[in-house]
């Protein structure tokens, strides 16, 4: 206002007001001009958006990435670009699609939209490894719901949702006899170290459910206590589960719980874009298995000419005069210990599964408390 005020004076030099009010002469005159025909009200800021945009992003694509989004409310830019373009259009750019939601006021958290840095890695085939983990339970109209999720490593295709009413090892063994039966036996399993997979804060790592999955020919791991991120992709899974799915939706029963389970799981593995996947679905890069489930179990042969026990009640082996205890899941089965390259030090295993590492020059009995992890001959991994 006093820039314009002192330029209305008779004779004002209009360069030498521009230099000293430390403008360009363009903007000077584009004031004045302002001031002239609008008052003060020419002054006020203006929008330096263009009058016209016709690189825009039509009206009509922009409300089909809108119906996208609000078909599935968890979707960003990014996975909305590859399902339109999977319907013959020609989406504009991820960052766009984001921009288009962000104006739409649907971005959800105060980080929505913004890159984030990711270290990722995988197993290089599917059923190498598969990870599986309980969601943490929620109620239903009657009891509660312990979604039980089985995930493959390599391709993040989600073998089992089940809507389970305990977390019981017979009900882990029905689901994962179900998943055998259908995609395949994996190379190995990793669970974390609660039950019924593992006895978190005891010295005895194995269970029942774990000795089973041996019998059966599957290498059993478990992630560093207190460590989640050991069972990353399938702790993300469970974020994704929830967004999508568990906060929009509630359940009288497990069977309806159930029936939304299976139908969220189609999504997921042939729908949604995976972003750790280059945008492809994960049935675009999981096969099943070609290791078939056994019918029938049979006892563990061992080679000739090795030491084999038998595990008594309530939890030990004799060997060369000392006892071993070992864990009680093992209790009434055999098990070999194979000497080593080192003199005096043998091999504690089940079938083909090492089980701990027996050092005889320690002049005492011995209890396994920490079973070595790591894969055994039958697994490729």
């Amino acid at each position: 206002m006093e820039f314009a005020r002192l330029a209305q004076a008779p004779g004002a030099n209009i360069s030498e007001l521009c230099r000293r009010f430390g403008v360009c002469r363009s903007n000077g005159y584009k004031w004045l001009r302002r001031f002239k025909a609008e008052g003060r009200s020419g002054l006020e800021e203006r929008s330096r958006r263009p009058h016209r945009s016709p690189e825009r992003t039509p009206s009509e694509l922009e409300g089909r990435v809108l119906a996208v989004r609000a078909e599935h409310p968890a979707w960003g830019g990014r996975k909305i670009r590859k399902v339109l373009e999977r319907t013959g259009l020609t989406p504009p750019a991820g960052s766009t699609i984001t921009e288009i939601l962000r104006r739409a006021g649907v971005l959800e958290g105060p980080r929505a939209g913004l890159p984030r840095e990711w270290t990722r890695f995988e197993h290089p085939r599917p059923n190498d490894l598969w990870q599986m983990d309980f969601k943490g339970h929620f109620a239903l109209a009657e009891g509660r719901c312990h979604p039980l999720t089985v995930l493959d490593d390599h391709s993040r295709y989600a073998l089992e949702i089940g809507a389970c009413g305990d977390e019981r090892t017979e009900t882990v063994q029905a689901r994962l006899t179900a998943a055998f039966r259908r995609y395949g036996l994996p190379w190995r399993i990793l669970a974390d170290n609660g039950p019924p997979w593992g006895t978190a804060g005891s010295i005895q790592r194995h269970t029942r459910l774990t000795v089973w999955l041996m019998d059966v020919g599957v290498e059993v791991t478990h992630g560093r206590p207190l460590h989640p991120q050991t069972q990353g992709k399938d702790e993300r899974f469970h974020r994704t589960l929830k967004a999508e799915l568990l906060d929009r939706r509630s359940f009288p029963t497990l069977d309806q719980a159930q029936v939304a389970f299976d139908a969220w799981r189609e999504i997921y593995n042939a729908h949604r874009p995976h972003e750790a996947l280059a945008m492809s679905v994960p049935s675009d890069r999981y096969v099943i298995s070609t290791r078939p489930m056994p019918e029938r179990i049979s006892p563990p042969e061992y080679e000739p000419h090795v030491q084999i026990r038998t595990v008594s009640s309530p939890g030990c082996i004799s060997f060369k005069g000392r006892q071993i205890d070992c864990p009680k899941a093992f209790v009434g089965r055999r098990v070999v210990l194979r000497p080593t390259q080192t003199d005096g030090v043998f091999d504690l295993c089940y079938r083909t599964h090492l089980l701990a590492s027996i050092d005889l020059r320690q002049n005492v009995n011995q209890t396994v408390l920490d079973v070595p992890e790591r894969a055994s001959s039958i697994s490729p991994v």
